[in-house]
């Protein structure tokens, strides 16, 4: 393997902690080599090799550094990512892009221009969860696909201690945030809709940034409907599709997440191995048979995203996540609250 890419962090918080620091640790590709903390410098409990800088501007200023990655809150992605770009380092910001398609479309000619490369840190493309129905339906086991949601819920009346999530400032509230992952999800298999609809609210007493949202994404025949709401207690199954053939149901059940908090390191051979009570249910007709039974999950890995960023740097294939990919997100976004403003159907 050559050279490893020397990588920066912007921040040690939740995603630094969980989502970057222990695949750049534990891939042969890449060095962790500097994160910006300003007191607590709790990255040389777990990486006591890494440097350490009090400021982005002194993180941007390490020439040593090849890649920088983005993982600090959604206002400061394009400012940030900004400041990388024209420093000449590749880039990867964390979901969502940019908070306006404005700033996604500049922050793309200036990666063009300075021929690097920019990606968007979606991981949740690969969860176990998600794989299994994007193969359902890349495999044509529904048929047609008609009619799918996809639901990413949780339940929690009090505020988030991350003060700047709940804010009432642009690129706050659950559709940057969760949203960001079911529209990519939807995307990613589906391809953009002709038109959106939304209904997005403020379900929380205390709250001032959105925590409920319905999104509806219209093509020629299929519907896709994208749900998350902060007050579900009892969640619905994370994954519902419905086809001229049959129909799979799955509910949402990555383990990578929960092993990351616990500080398990992703380097064990069954990482991310779903549950067979997770399995999803088949129900569908296969070569005129009906069929009925539980597919297998397989293993989500976030580290593919990772091989993928070092491949594309290193050997020039393609981009996992590229940021196009990221500003189609925003494009839905936007679309979305403009219908919730609104009240009516946004063309894409």
């Amino acid at each position: 393997m050559s050279t490893p890419i020397k990588t920066g962090l912007c921040s040690y918080g939740h995603s630094g902690y969980a989502f970057h620091a222990p695949f750049i640790h534990v891939h042969p590709g890449f060095e962790l080599t500097a994160v910006v903390e300003r007191s607590k410098h709790l990255t040389q409990q777990r990486y006591p090799y890494v440097k350490i800088y009090n400021s982005i501007d002194a993180l941007m200023a390490d020439a040593s550094l090849e890649l920088i990655v983005v993982n600090t809150p959604n206002y400061t992605h394009y400012e940030y990512t900004k400041a990388a770009l024209t420093a000449g380092k590749h880039v990867i910001v964390e979901k969502p892009f940019t908070v306006t398609v404005a700033q996604g479309e500049e922050l793309l000619q200036l990666a063009a221009a300075k021929k690097l490369l920019l990606s968007v840190y979606q991981n949740r493309r690969y969860d176990s969860d998600y794989k299994i129905v994007r193969k359902v339906v890349e495999d044509g086991l529904l048929g047609d696909v008609l009619e799918v949601e996809f639901h990413y819920d949780r339940f929690k009346e009090e505020l988030s201690y991350k003060k700047h999530k709940e804010v009432a400032e642009p690129g706050t509230g659950v559709v940057y945030d969760l949203g960001s992952h079911l529209i990519d999800q939807a995307l990613t298999i589906f391809g953009m809709p002709q038109k959106v609809w939304a209904d997005i609210r403020i379900l929380r007493k205390d709250s001032v940034v959105d925590d409920y949202f319905e999104l509806l994404l219209y093509y020629d025949q299929l519907r896709v409907r994208l749900k998350s709401s902060y007050l579900v207690r009892e969640a619905l199954p994370a994954y519902i599709l419905h086809g001229r053939k049959g129909s799979f149901i799955k509910s949402k059940s990555d383990i990578q997440e929960a092993l990351l908090m616990k500080g398990v390191l992703p380097d064990t051979p069954d990482w991310g191995a779903e549950a067979p009570h997770e399995w999803g249910l088949l129900h569908t007709e296969i070569d005129g048979k009906v069929v009925k039974e539980f597919l297998p999950g397989g293993n989500g890995n976030y580290l593919d995203y990772y091989q993928g960023i070092y491949s594309a740097i290193r050997e020039g294939k393609p981009n996992p996540v590229t940021a196009e990919e990221g500003l189609d997100v925003v494009r839905i976004i936007e679309a979305a609250f403009q219908s919730s403003k609104e009240g009516r159907l946004v063309n894409v």
